[in-house]
């Protein structure tokens, strides 16, 4: 399980590294072709990998970003990635930033057989420490 963790935590730095850096080829190797970035609001919304990678360079970028506890799992072909992530971005001109929960879904690809992000959803988290505590109380493997 280690194994996995390294390859997708190394792969989730590259991508990042290629949205700070504006690159543009990066971010299309390292992106399916059927990739999906769901953020959350009141109505959710999608861009596809066109979108994301024509607005990485002007209308929706990165400057900093640093990963939390990350949780990793592999699920036959995809693997799972999760982390509480402070993000530096910039949506159209103006400062996005702060704390946010981001899972992606990770997919080798057919071709080349290296990891791509196939999904991104991209959250606030809750600060109400009640409601951590109130669902940890619902564990039953205590």
């Amino acid at each position: 399980m280690a194994e996995i963790s390294a390859s997708i935590e190394t792969a989730e730095h590259r991508w990042m590294r290629g949205w700070i850096e504006r690159d543009r080829k990066l971010l299309k190797q390292a992106t399916a072709r059927s990739f999906r970035f769901v953020v959350a609001a009141s109505k959710p919304v999608l861009l596809d990998r066109s979108s994301l990678i024509d607005a990485a360079p002007d209308q929706f970028g990165c400057s900093g970003y640093r990963f939390g506890n990350i949780y990793c799992r592999r699920h036959g072909g995809v693997a799972l990635f999760a982390t509480q992530a402070e993000l530096e971005m910039t949506l159209e001109g103006r400062a996005w930033s702060g704390t946010f929960w981001l899972q992606d879904m990770w997919k080798k690809s057919a071709m080349s057989r290296k990891w791509q992000l196939t999904e991104r959803a991209l959250s606030r988290t809750e600060d109400d420490e009640r409601v951590a505590g109130a669902i940890r109380s619902l564990q039953l493997w205590r």
